[in-house]
């Protein structure tokens, strides 16, 4: 596996692979990899010859009080973990590199729509961060796929959208969400958790299964958001939101909808879990 972190360098193996006929398969992260990162790679290795994975701490998706400074950092075994699942190039640029200007003279993408809501709204500013650093990348990697966890499916959405919409002829492939033997959705934050708090959390994952039922037995949106809401605060987690969207406007479903994404944030301790479930309705 190449490690690059110099932008010209990571241009001219691009280039070089290109000529050679090869596609790319591209896995953006923050590094801290974890099983599901994982499967994201070994998805992106089923659509393409090559498969790049960056590592970048992003600090334009952070908000004030939000945990950039103690993110962790954990790049050799990273790394160790990349070289087992064959990576061809890992790309590891700094923030002096990918935002030489700094942040305020940044130019940024904003997606409006589906960054408004849940997300959007209890972290301001964090979508634009996530597009901005997504579509820089997209330029340097030129990938003809892209892979993103379907955990964070709002970003997922985000992503979707402004490759739509700015025309970029890039796949973007959702990978189903990589779970602990509880249903907690692997997260880097995890990490945060003891292991008490980790069996605590799984009551995000049954919360949204028995949702989903209580959707496709047609009972109102409202019931079933309040259901989540007891199930998750009786367990001791605090709520963030409750949602349930419509999956490709990622707005409030509303009578009518078929294609549900139920949406659930809370904070155990001071550790933020996000995690959705989707319905398909008849």
């Amino acid at each position: 596996m190449q490690t690059i972190s110099d932008l010209t360098q990571l241009r001219q193996q691009i280039k070089t692979w290109k000529q050679q006929g090869d596609t790319v398969a591209f896995v953006p992260t923050m590094g801290n990899l974890h099983q599901g990162h994982i499967s994201l790679v070994e998805e992106a290795k089923k659509h393409a010859n090559r498969v790049v994975v960056s590592i970048f701490v992003n600090p334009m998706q952070f908000g004030e009080g939000e945990d950039l400074d103690k993110y962790p950092r954990t790049l050799p075994a990273d790394s160790e973990k990349l070289i087992a699942v064959d990576t061809d190039l890992l790309f590891t640029p700094t923030a002096q590199t990918i935002y030489p200007k700094g942040l305020n003279a940044q130019t940024y993408i904003e997606v409006p729509g589906v960054s408004d809501n849940y997300c959007g709204a209890s972290r301001p500013g964090h979508f634009r961060g996530v597009a901005t650093i997504v579509n820089k990348l997209f330029n340097l990697v030129q990938p003809d796929v892209a892979c993103f966890g379907e955990k964070d499916f709002q970003q997922l959405q985000v992503i979707r959208t402004m490759v739509e919409d700015l025309a970029m002829p890039i796949e973007i492939i959702g990978v189903p969400t990589a779970r602990e033997t509880n249903g907690l959705a692997k997260s880097s934050r995890n990490g945060y958790l003891s292991s008490a708090q980790k069996q605590q959390a799984g009551i995000i994952y049954q919360s949204l299964l028995q949702a989903a039922d209580k959707l496709q037995q047609q009972k109102p949106l409202e019931e079933v958001k309040a259901f989540i809401a007891e199930q998750i605060s009786q367990q001791g987690l605090t709520i963030d939101y409750i949602e349930i969207a419509e999956r490709s406007r990622m707005q409030d479903a509303v009578a009518g909808d078929k294609k549900l994404v139920i949406l659930v944030a809370a904070l155990l301790g001071q550790t933020r879990l996000i995690d959705n479930w989707q319905v398909d309705l008849n």
